[in-house]
């Protein structure tokens, strides 16, 4: 396969004011696709703090100093609403997280490289690296991956290496829409990218958190003061700011639904709880919501998760599965990930038509319909010469 030419793209703007974002934005208003990624920090803070906006167009590359004193950033804002222009991203969820939480709307329309890159065949998770240097020929500089990027004034070499993330995504772009739709495959990617839109993606309630330590315990009062302590931590953390894990860490959590603390002297015997936080307002607050979840009713605790009914599947007929999903694969050259999961397999072993992913839309087609047939003995595999072959059965 001949290496890819890298491609001239047109000088790096910084855009510092409102009207050269204003005008920047009524530019790429008319384009047909704009890329775009975002740098930020997270590190100190429960909210993303958006640091730099890059954006790339035709005659356009742009690193949007979305910290600049006075900036009005509502421009972007309405080219992200803008249905007449695909986002194009990769690996978009923390960006589109970051656009949801600023405009309230995730960007509409969308397109994910890295899913794209999984329909076609670049396997799980291909980083923007990798296809930079298989379709675009570039070879990324690294070495401002983990820039202060709220810092300023910001480097000429971090406002380069911020642009090479948006200007070789065009090239990405167009050489795998190209590709998928040489191979009929640009109606899986919409799937994908329908639920990329979902703006319930993005937002966790409180009340599920708890959900995230994945307790090793049957007990619902355990349960249910843990999910009163695990939502407490989430509207305390976003109220002050912080990250979850320093305000409090899950092992402390769980240690509290544990002991479940009457008082500011218990909590801070909990690991990671001093006496003055315990006693703060903080600490006042965590006691009341551990207070109401000992108090609450029975019926109201969280349910016991129970196993799926049924035997336990076949480690044998998950094998199977879990061959005839790599032949499948190896066959449509797509990523075994965007197919199905173990979950998935378990299922299909234990359960006669379970709703899942891999027995709807184009999965289906690709892989849902055999695995259906193969368990119920429609279907053998066999090897030829070097690969699996799909044998119907008479």
């Amino acid at each position: 396969m001949q290496r890819p030419v890298p491609v001239a793209f047109p000088p790096t703007q910084l855009i510092t004011t409102s009207m050269a974002l204003a005008e920047l934005c009524a530019r790429l208003a008319h384009e047909p696709f704009v890329t775009i990624d975002t740098e930020f920090m997270r590190e100190r803070t429960y909210w993303p703090e958006l640091c730099v906006v890059q954006l790339g167009g035709a005659s356009d590359v742009a690193v949007v100093d979305a910290q600049a004193e006075g900036l009005d950033l509502s421009p972007l804002g309405h080219l992200l609403a803008n249905g007449d222009v695909v986002k194009v991203f990769h690996a978009a969820r923390q960006d589109v997280e970051i656009f949801l939480l600023k405009y309230g709307a995730v960007p509409t329309p969308m397109f994910d490289t890295q899913i794209a890159a999984m329909v076609a065949g670049f396997g799980d998770q291909a980083s923007y690296d990798s296809l930079a240097r298989g379709l675009a020929g570039a070879s990324i500089d690294k070495a401002h991956r983990f820039s202060d990027w709220s810092a300023r004034p910001l480097s000429e070499a971090q406002v380069e290496y911020a642009a090479g993330d948006v200007t070789h995504l065009r090239v990405i772009y167009q050489r795998l829409t190209e590709q998928l739709a040489r191979e009929n495959r640009l109606e899986w990617v919409a799937a994908e990218m329908a639920a990329l839109q979902d703006p319930a993606g993005y937002i966790q309630a409180p009340e599920t958190a708890w959900e995230r330590l994945r307790p090793r315990t049957t007990n619902r009062r355990f349960l249910g003061i843990l999910r009163a302590a695990a939502a407490w931590r989430e509207r305390e953390a976003q109220r002050i700011n912080i990250p979850r894990q320093r305000l409090v860490k899950d092992e402390t959590l769980l240690e509290i639904a544990a002991t479940t603390p009457a008082n500011a002297a218990d909590l801070a015997r909990a690991r990671g709880i001093s006496e003055g936080f315990a006693r703060g307002k903080s600490g006042v607050s965590l006691l009341a919501a551990i207070e109401q979840a000992r108090a609450e009713p029975d019926a109201d605790l969280p349910e016991v998760r129970e196993a799926r009914p049924g035997a336990a599947p076949s480690p044998a007929l998950v094998s199977l599965l879990k061959v005839l999903l790599a032949a499948k694969c190896e066959a449509h050259d797509v990523a075994p990930k965007l197919l199905a999961n173990s979950d998935d397999l378990d299922r299909l072993a234990t359960e006669a038509s379970p709703d899942i992913p891999a027995l709807r839309g184009w999965r289906r087609v690709v892989f849902g319909e055999d695995a259906l047939a193969l368990k119920e003995g429609r279907l053998a595999l066999g090897v030829d010469g070097r690969r699996v072959k799909l044998i119907a059965s008479s």
